[in-house]
């Protein structure tokens, strides 16, 4: 019998680079209130959002993806044809085949990378990072990109009082690269499928193909329900990647949670008991839920204002629709 020879990959893998990309149209609560019965205050206080950022019809999740991992390609220090391995992961990219991925690896001008596209929602940064990583130690790809991307307004009820100011539309792009020493720790992810109709696509698509619905589908969820798991069990599972890493919530620089809601990140804060020196993402204020694109946009953010810095140790945590959830220790790039 045959043996087969084993794979050749780095020891470890880390982040090297991050890049984002938020569309040049910015979108203050006032425009919200034109559509639903409500108030800034009550929006603030629910949410934490004060404005978002919405797409033109230029800025698609391909070019916004372009733009995004452009950036975190010249921070890395790379060049594209290093690029082994795009994953995308995204919920508004609408053509089922083929995978966005790879007219981003194309247009970026990868050396034929390995190029696909992942659904998992809020959580997909966190899933498109594990992989990366498993890509990079199993030697597969040298340099892996890995993208969230969203144009969530596509599918935003303008209507709906629960949903309507919290999305928003961005790319947020990290180059994983090999490394000598662990810089990327164990990811505790799973899913609660039980709990899959909090957070859901009103009606599938071929409904509204059929014409059994006139509304074009959209992004619904039960608030309540949702906040109480993400609050409660999420920081269980963020203890658990912080004991999985090895560390405790006093080793930590940084927190750059799902920015999906302010009062959500708070409660998360006080349960996890974090220092106050640890420097916690807000990015959701301006940007609103960007869904897979909001951990890397954060993790931009905070490193183009200093309020974070390259080496830092920060615990990402990722959580949303199926539900599904993915957390992690990283060191920044």
């Amino acid at each position: 019998m045959a043996k087969i020879k084993p794979s050749k990959g780095a020891p470890y893998a880390r982040i090297l680079g991050v890049g984002g990309y938020r569309p040049t149209r910015v979108v203050p609560n006032e425009v919200i209130l034109e559509t639903i019965d409500s108030s800034d205050e009550w929006i603030r206080s629910r949410s934490g959002i004060e404005t978002r950022h919405w797409a033109n019809d230029e800025e698609t999740v391909a070019a916004m993806s372009v733009e995004a991992s452009g950036k975190a390609i010249a921070d890395a220090g790379i060049s594209a044809e290093q690029i082994g391995g795009v994953i995308v992961s995204t919920v508004s990219h609408f053509k089922q085949t083929p995978a966005v991925a790879t007219e981003i690896a194309d247009k970026l001008g990868t050396n034929n990378a390995a190029a696909f596209d992942i659904s998992a929602g809020c959580a997909g940064f966190g899933y498109g990072l594990t992989l990366a990583k498993g890509m990079i130690v199993e030697g597969s790809a040298e340099y892996v990109l890995v993208i969230g991307v969203e144009r969530l307004s596509d599918l935003t009820d303008l209507e709906d009082r629960a949903t309507a100011f919290l999305f928003g539309d961005g790319a947020g792009a990290v180059v994983v690269g090999p490394a000598q020493e662990p810089a990327i720790g164990p990811t505790v992810w799973g899913s609660e499928g039980d709990k899959s109709e909090t957070i859901k696509q009103t009606v599938p698509w071929t409904d509204y193909r059929t014409g059994e619905v006139a509304k074009f589908p959209a992004i619904t969820q039960e608030g309540q329900a949702v906040f109480r798991w993400a609050v409660f069990e999420m920081a269980k599972v963020a203890k658990e990647a912080l004991d999985a890493a090895g560390i405790t919530a006093d080793d930590l620089d940084v927190f750059i949670p799902h920015q999906a809601n302010e009062r959500i990140i708070d409660s998360m804060v006080k349960t996890l008991k974090l220092p106050e020196s640890v420097t916690v993402a807000r990015d959701v204020r301006t940007t609103g839920n960007t869904s897979a694109a909001s951990i890397p946009l954060a993790m931009e953010r905070l490193l183009a204002t200093g309020e974070a810095k390259s080496g830092d140790t920060a615990l990402v945590i990722g959580f949303g629709a199926g539900l599904v959830y993915a957390a992690t220790v990283v060191t920044l790039p």
